[in-house]
């Protein structure tokens, strides 16, 4: 296959600079940002033992992309395949490390360093390589082609946004795809605008984040936070951005003087932003607490701020109605898929482009609403609020549209069967 200039380019400058890659892990180390402990992961060195026989490397960048994996994981787990499960941020790793079957491990991804690369694949040997969504590192996949690795997509997405940027270079990303075995997209939509840019054998699977499991949480937990909030109005805004806080705190003001006692969970998508969103909401002059300092929500709570990681599923179980953050902000939107199948009314702003597909088919469903700014939000909460039965409807209405549209893992397994048993036979393609 050709390697275009700007390629070759790449390799050399990423192995130039690798000193400053390194200067620039240790920075993201001192600012949270990275694991102290397993720092050396990131630059392929491996802190645990490859398991005996086939390897299945499956990654996801960041929270959402790799809990999506999980059910793949699953049954590759149960046809007697090990898996190795990477991912590039601190958050995905500690939440994902719970969750896996026995026979998966997780390593955090190395960076795109030709060396580091090098030194990830000669401990891991893997037989197969599965990637979600846009993942697509130039070293990385011209690695795993050199060394006949069959690399595919899965659950692969191409915004419209990301589409236009790409078609002023075709000739670099048409270069990266034509390397992909297969790709495998949530949607038609995808797969058109992954074809044209020169990925030469696509098909749609589906979504996978619909056929995932909702997050778990501790029933003990559960009942005792429910008991805590007994008798009050409850909302929560989860995944929040900064420049949204704002908003929800000034919604919770107007909310509150017709909703006596009402409670508003803030859960921000940093968690160590947490300080800083309940200084907003105090600065307000709303009393606010922390989840992360160990304080429960009693009656004189008006923000609570769910600032640990892991416990979403906790917090959609206590809200019957929903804000989906990072669509009041340009942001693009979070998955809603957790929060409909938790029993959950979900409200969302304008800013859905990296979900549309998943919005549009709830507000279609009534499912979910479209709020425009603050004061549409702040009647659109309200009117929630006063109609229990009217929420209940747009919950119900939100379970049945991701229901209906489950099946991808059925479809993803399907499609990369021949690349499993090219896996067991010891066949490189």
């Amino acid at each position: 296959m050709r390697t275009p200039l700007l390629f070759k380019t790449y390799r050399v400058l990423t192995t130039v600079l690798e000193p400053a890659v390194i200067g620039l892990l240790y920075w993201r180390q001192r600012q949270g940002r990275e694991d102290r402990t397993r720092l050396g992961e990131r630059q392929g060195y491996p802190s645990r033992q490859r398991p005996r026989g086939h390897v299945i490397w499956v990654h996801g960048a960041s929270i959402g992309e790799t809990l999506s994996l999980l059910p793949v994981v699953e049954r590759l787990t149960q046809r007697g395949l090990s898996v190795l499960v990477t991912s590039g941020t601190r958050t995905s790793a500690a939440l994902i490390a719970r969750r896996l079957p026995p026979g998966a491990v997780h390593q955090f991804v190395p960076v795109d360093v030709p060396r580091y690369i090098r030194r990830f694949l000669d401990h891991w040997k893997p037989d197969l390589v599965l990637m979600a969504e846009s993942e697509i590192w130039p070293n990385t996949v011209l690695t795993l082609e050199e060394r006949h690795i069959p690399l595919v997509m899965v659950n692969g997405r191409m915004s419209d946004r990301s589409f236009q940027r790409w078609q002023k270079l075709p000739g670099i990303i048409g270069a990266l795809l034509e390397r992909f075995a297969l790709c495998l997209t949530q949607s038609p939509d995808d797969a058109m605008r992954l074809a044209h840019l020169g990925a030469p054998r696509v098909l749609v699977s589906g979504n996978l984040k619909f056929d995932s499991a909702p997050p778990p949480a501790d029933p003990r937990i559960v009942a005792h936070l429910s008991g805590l909030i007994a008798g009050r109005p409850v909302w929560l805004a989860a995944s929040t951005h900064p420049g949204e806080e704002n908003a929800i705190v000034a919604v919770h003001r107007a909310l509150a003087q017709r909703h006596p006692q009402l409670l508003t969970i803030i859960a921000p998508r940093h968690p160590h932003r947490g300080p800083e969103v309940a200084a907003i909401a105090e600065r307000a002059g709303l009393r606010a607490s922390q989840r992360s300092r160990g304080i429960h929500p009693d009656r004189a709570t008006d923000v609570y701020v769910a600032d640990t990681v892991g416990e979403m599923g906790l917090f959609f179980r206590l809200s019957p109605i929903v804000l989906m953050g990072g669509t009041l902000a340009p942001i693009g939107g979070h998955n809603p898929i957790e929060p409909a199948k938790l029993g959950a009314a979900i409200l969302h702003g304008p800013h859905i482009h990296s979900a549309r597909e998943i919005y549009e088919a709830l507000d279609e469903a009534r499912g979910a609403l479209l709020v425009k700014d603050s004061s549409s939000l702040a009647r659109a909460a309200s009117e929630l609020l006063s109609n229990a039965s009217l929420a209940r409807d747009m919950a119900r209405n939100a379970s049945d549209t991701v229901q209906a549209l489950s099946g991808a893992v059925d479809r993803t397994m399907q499609s990369i069967e021949p690349f499993i048993v090219q896996a067991k036979l010891g066949a490189r393609r």
